[in-house]
């Protein structure tokens, strides 16, 4: 009797299936499917339709056919790994030039043509600035490429996972705590595949304790490293979860007898449970601290802790095009917000009257300043605080204001950061953003105020990932004034 119950239930059930609307039926984990791929996504996935669901493929290119396995099926999204290509996009490499292919997911681009990247990242800043009406005018220039497409990020944060036996050096895979070992990566300065061979090598040697965030036992967490290309220097941060001097003592001189070039070891211990990479202490193994770096023909200290560009040649892009765009004449008083270690404002500092520097980050001011002395510039002043409440107290102030510079996170401006912006009633507002979104959105706002968007740079800072970093010139209209006092009213 149960099992006819059974038999009459999965009956019920199938017929239910068979009538159900085609939006409920998915794929199904394991699937096999041929799909033609026909956009690639703001992450870089390819996008397919199979019925009625969309599903997102990785290593792909639009125009392309491919043969893919589903391997997650949810309510929202669905992915699927490619297993062959049955027909291929011209703007595809013949070979792509790492080791792992397309099992890393840190470059979806890098199977394209460089020159169908920087296409593909000016259809995308584009897609963003045309949703705005007020934006439409707006000319949107080709991508600056970048000098060096490959070897060009001199900033790395690795995760050390596994056992000291077979340690892993590497990134997360997407959505998962399992770490990929990265491997002699191609977007890596040489230096920093270098070192973390040599890491590799020394773990191993000298048996260290690797951290495990199961059971909160072991000691090395994460492997940061920052290189000056003007110093061929590197600086080198074991993240650990106590204080341990002998062992990354022994590790040190490990790394250093195999990377000479390797000047400042730090080791930073990192005893929280969550995934923020830095603790608060930091010990010095060398007694060199720092290193020195330079963006054009401005000089920058490097700590553990200071933020810094991954790619110099593209930072030196941005900083031309602002300075360039600013039209400094040596009278000009000019706020940068957002202003991070000094980078825009010292670029600036050569050409204007004065430059005020507003960061959040108390440290990061504390490196503008250094800079500002490193580079002997005394007209440059840096404050600490909430950007809205510094510039609404320089405006009532009554300080005249040429120029704002914006450069803010990837979240954008709060609007009440742009209304004091457009309330100091500069003549140029530059903002420099890292996402495409944020930026239209706020330009959106800014040309309410009275301030229209007259062209946006792009800066291929980010070669083989769907990164693209803008520069975005505004201007006040002859009704800026009036805009600015009806939107604070």
């Amino acid at each position: 009797m149960k099992v006819k119950k059974t038999a009459k239930r999965n009956d019920i059930e199938r017929k239910k299936a068979a009538n159900a609307p085609q939006s409920r039926l998915k794929p199904k984990v394991g699937q096999v499917l041929d799909l033609t791929i026909t956009t690639l996504d703001e992450e870089g996935f390819g996008l397919a339709l199979h019925e009625t669901t969309r599903i997102r493929v990785a290593g792909v290119l639009p125009g392309e056919t491919v043969r893919a396995k589903v391997t997650f099926s949810g309510q929202r999204d669905t992915f699927a790994e490619t297993l062959k290509i049955l027909r291929h996009s011209p703007d595809r490499l013949a070979q792509i030039p790492c080791s792992l292919g397309n099992a890393c997911e840190g470059c979806p681009l890098i199977q394209m043509k460089y020159r169908a990247q920087l296409d593909w990242k000016k259809n995308l800043v584009e897609g963003a600035m045309r949703r705005f009406p007020s934006l439409r005018a707006a000319e949107v220039r080709p991508p600056a490429p970048s000098a060096k497409p490959f070897g060009y990020r001199t900033t790395a944060k690795l995760v050390i996972s596994g056992r000291f036996a077979s340690p892993v050096i590497g990134i997360y895979r997407r959505n998962s705590h399992q770490v990929m070992d990265i491997g002699d990566c191609p977007l890596h300065h040489p230096l920093v595949n270098r070192i973390a061979l040599a890491v590799r090598e020394g773990i191993i040697k000298g048996k260290v304790p690797i951290y495990n965030p199961k059971t909160r036992n072991g000691l090395l967490r994460y492997l940061a490293v920052r290189i000056s290309e003007l110093e061929n220097r590197a600086m080198v941060v074991f993240v650990t979860s106590e204080r341990s001097y002998n062992e990354i003592h022994h590790l040190a001189k490990h790394l250093q007898a195999k990377v000479p070039e390797v000047t400042v070891v730090c080791q930073n211990v990192n005893s929280s449970a969550g995934n923020v990479i830095m603790g608060d202490r930091d010990y010095f193994v060398t007694k060199q601290q720092t290193l020195t770096e330079a963006v054009g023909d401005v000089r920058f200290s490097i700590s553990p802790r200071s933020f810094f560009q991954v790619n110099n040649d593209g930072a030196r892009t941005i900083y031309g095009q602002v300075r360039e765009w600013a039209e400094l004449a040596g009278n000009e008083r000019v706020v940068d917000v957002y202003c991070g270690v000094g980078g825009i404002s010292l670029y600036l500092a050569y050409g204007a009257r004065d430059v005020i520097g507003f960061e959040s980050v108390d440290a990061a001011v504390a490196d503008a300043e250094k800079n500002a002395r490193l580079n002997g510039l005394r007209n440059c002043r840096f404050e600490a605080g909430d950007a809205a409440e510094l510039l609404a107290e320089l405006q009532e102030d009554g300080g005249e204001v040429d120029l704002v510079v914006l450069n803010p996170p990837r979240k954008g401006c709060d609007e009440d950061v742009l209304k004091s912006a457009a309330g100091l009633n500069p003549q140029r507002i530059i903002y420099v953003s890292c996402s495409p979104q944020t930026l239209a959105r706020d330009l959106n706002i800014l040309a309410g105020l009275g301030y229209a968007t007259r062209a946006v740079q792009p800066v291929d800072m980010f070669p083989q990932t769907t990164h693209v970093e803008n520069v975005a010139l505004a201007e006040r209209t002859s009704e800026g004034v009036h805009a600015v006092i009806t939107s604070s009213e």
